[in-house]
């Protein structure tokens, strides 16, 4: 609808830049204000009348604080939490950010140095940062807009100052960039190009070409896919399991990035395949190979199906569980804490082989470091560590809590939350725990594996579980340790 009352222009020059509202007629009189917490209004009073009234409201959400995400960071209301730093920065202080403390904001984690080579990466979709520190010609063409930019040491970004008719004018920045958010409207969309050191794009072109299996797959191309509960086929007749976060999820663009470029740049057997992946606007979709048998939890804590899991094919899953967390913790290239290792995350193939699934809270560790910290505890208590359920604290160590409680749900049968006895009010660990000091730990077998178990072994998969879930984490041991544990009968245990 045409607005009768007034028309609006942007003005921008080298010294400025501003919107004006020009009336076109003097038949009215219009005000704008703008209040405490942040709505803009705009009220017309009229020849015919003595109040005024509200023509429109302008209501504003998280993102359009001014600079809610402090320098460099990137606010997208639609994510949880709703702040990033821009590709190639980290934040500033990462302890902050744990606590939801944007102010500080993002630093690059490579300084720009102002080297042959250096490049720009594009940045989608977005309101261009605050004209603070700009320069702007609405002559210059984006190629010529660039290499402007590249012959200044102190330019950061550049972008179309005129993104009309297909683009035009160059706006170049300096220093940092504040106040960027994502935006969804298709007529607001913009582009702004981030310098980036040579040594950053490096880096991205060899990470895109370890990558260059992954399908990206965008939503419109997902109408060959058939979706059944989670199950699909392609159109070559591969068959796939689709997982789609749902928006209240608690998953948010981080964690979904995240899980993609692990899963993608992680290869062993006991790990699920990731095959692709959709973004398109809010749909956010992960495409696994098929797991037929669905996952662990689906067969042992069910009274019909758990029978179809002998004593040996048990044995086996918690070697092969054991084998990929070893491959995370030790043997790839990066060292993963996932840091949610259930039953309901190990998936079974057709043959019953486990593989770890679910890389959405894993964290990447250095080659050196030992422990990190966090204030957002994440996970499935039941399987946490005491130190992270209470403190945040997490380390391999972690995982191999979580692994000494699958290891005694799997020979039981039974959960570790929710689990309840009549004599005690202990939980299942503090169950196996009596039964192991009374001699009587063989009580603790599910009742179903009695034709076909083995004494010792199951003696030996509950002593190894009793290792892991020790309060202390330097009580429990090393992956490799497990693994060596489980398949060596030769080798003596300590108490736990």
């Amino acid at each position: 609808m045409t607005n009768q009352a007034f028309k609006t222009s942007f003005v921008y020059n080298e010294d400025e830049a501003y919107y004006l509202y020009e009336l076109k007629d003097n038949l009215s009189i219009t005000r704008l204000t703008l209040n405490e917490l942040g709505s803009i209004n705009r009220f017309v009073l009229s020849e015919s009348s003595t109040e005024w009234a509200i023509m429109y409201t302008v209501q504003n959400d998280l993102c359009d604080n001014y600079g809610h995400c402090g320098a460099n960071g990137f606010c997208r209301i639609g994510n949880t939490p709703i702040c990033e730093c821009l590709d190639g920065f980290v934040p500033k202080s990462q302890n902050e950010w744990e606590f939801l403390n944007w102010t500080s904001g993002c630093i690059r984690s490579t300084p720009l140095d102002c080297q042959k080579g250096e490049g720009f990466i594009e940045v989608k979709g977005v309101k261009l940062p605050d004209l603070l520190d700009f320069w702007v010609n609405k002559r210059t063409t984006l190629r010529e807009c660039r290499a402007e930019c590249l012959k200044n040491c102190s330019c950061t970004a550049y972008a179309n100052s005129n993104i009309s008719k297909g683009g035009s004018g160059c706006l170049m920045w300096f220093g940092n960039l504040i106040d960027v958010r994502e935006f969804h409207a298709q007529e607001s969309e913009q582009t702004v190009y981030v310098r980036m050191p040579a040594s950053e794009l490096e880096s991205r072109r060899n990470s895109s070409q370890k990558r260059k299996h992954l399908v990206i797959v965008v939503l419109v191309s997902m109408a060959s896919v058939v979706l059944i509960l989670g199950l699909g086929t392609l159109g070559t007749g591969q068959e796939i399991a689709v997982k789609r976060l749902s928006n209240n999820s608690g998953q948010g663009l981080q964690e979904f990035k995240n899980e993609v470029i692990l899963i993608s740049r992680l290869q062993h057997r006991n790990l699920v395949r990731l095959l692709g992946c959709c973004i398109e606007r809010e749909e956010r979709m992960l495409i696994y190979e098929y797991m037929p048998n669905r996952s662990l939890d689906y067969f042992i804590f069910d009274q019909m199906r758990r029978v179809l899991l002998p004593w040996q094919k048990r044995l086996d899953i918690i070697l092969g569980i054991a084998r990929g967390l070893l491959y995370l913790h030790q043997d790839s290239r990066l060292r993963i804490i996932h840091r949610d290792l259930k039953t309901s995350n190990i998936l079974l193939d057709s043959e019953l082989t486990p593989k770890i699934s679910d890389f959405g809270i894993a964290r990447i560790f250095g080659g050196d470091q030992i422990e990190a910290k966090t204030k957002r505890v994440i996970g499935t208590y039941g399987y946490m560590s005491p130190e992270y359920a209470v403190d945040g604290q997490f380390s391999v160590k972690s995982d191999v809590f979580s692994l000494g409680v699958l290891l005694l749900e799997i020979v039981s049968g039974k959960k570790n939350r929710g689990f309840c006895h009549p004599d005690h009010y202990h939980n299942l660990l503090g169950h196996v725990w009596l039964l192991w000091n009374e001699n009587r730990a063989l009580e603790l077998m599910e009742p179903c594996l009695v034709d076909s178990y083995v004494e010792s072994q199951v003696l030996r998969c509950i002593q190894v579980g009793l290792l892991c879930i020790q309060k202390l984490p330097e009580d429990r041991p090393s992956m490799s340790s497990v693994v060596l544990m489980l398949v060596n009968e030769e080798i003596t245990l300590p108490q736990p």
